[in-house]
């Protein structure tokens, strides 16, 4: 009996809705046409042009700065928080979930502007101080689901072994737990680092003068006009994301063995 080839079909409609966009971006990068034209000849004058623009590398650094700064304190606040959720049951563990949890389904725009009026109603001028604190806010949420995740085939009995040999609670974090619990939470940590560097929405409403992030100064490009820079910024971008994207999804299957 044939197989069915309509399987194949929607898998490639799937590829090419998602990916054709992606392709010709990358292909236009390489163009030496201004006007993106992908079958210009190859030139590398956009990359050229594009290490060469101040303004881009100073929103690169603001951007790393945020991503760094918001992943660490993220992964070690929901790192705690995913183990109190796993550890203690009681009514306000399920409270404590549901604020972890509601950043991942409230709207962007709803988390930028009521991040905005806090910001406004204690007198914090906006600067990458409140960036920081934006991007923290959401990524403690995926840090704690992505580590909630290891925890479920956590094996508990591991740590009561150790205590019954005698480990203190120091030795047995350090020993234990943070090993088993390494792969997901860096998993976690690279998801947060991920969604920080790539967030606009959150970051457009709690950025001051001076201090454009990466998403932020590449709208700001292309609302003036799109220039193949761009195309190339975007290329070292999708690569940089891929990368992160794939180790995630690696130390995600790790961290579920």
């Amino acid at each position: 009996m044939r197989s069915s080839r309509f399987p194949y079909l929607i898998l490639f409609i799937v590829i090419v809705f998602l990916y054709l966009p992606i392709l010709v971006l990358m292909v236009t990068s390489f163009s030496e046409s201004r006007f993106g034209d992908p079958t210009g000849s190859f030139s590398l004058k956009w990359y050229a042009r594009l290490f060469q623009d101040r303004e881009i590398w100073a929103a690169v650094k603001n951007t790393l700065i945020v991503g760094s700064v918001a992943t660490l304190v993220s992964t070690v606040l929901g790192t705690l928080s995913a183990y109190a959720l796993y550890r203690y049951k009681s009514y306000w563990q399920t409270v404590h979930y549901g604020l972890i949890y509601s950043p991942l389904v409230i709207p962007d725009v709803l988390m930028g502007m009521s991040l905005l009026l806090l910001f406004i109603s204690f007198s914090v001028p906006l600067n990458l101080g409140t960036i920081i604190i934006a991007n923290t806010t959401f990524c403690i949420s995926y840090v704690a689901m992505v580590v909630l995740a290891r925890l479920e085939n956590f094996d508990y009995a591991v740590i009561e072994a150790a205590e019954d040999l005698g480990a203190n609670w120091t030795t047995t974090v350090l020993k234990i737990v943070i090993p088993m619990l390494a792969p997901g939470i860096l998993s976690g940590a690279l998801l947060a680092f991920t969604i920080s560097i790539d967030d606009y929405i959150v970051t457009s409403f709690v950025a001051g003068p001076g201090t454009s992030t990466l998403p932020i100064h590449v709208y700001g490009m292309i609302k003036y006009g799109a220039t193949p820079v761009i195309n190339a910024l975007s290329t070292i971008i999708l690569a940089v994301t891929f990368i992160l994207g794939i180790l995630t999804q690696y130390l995600t299957k790790e961290s579920a063995v």
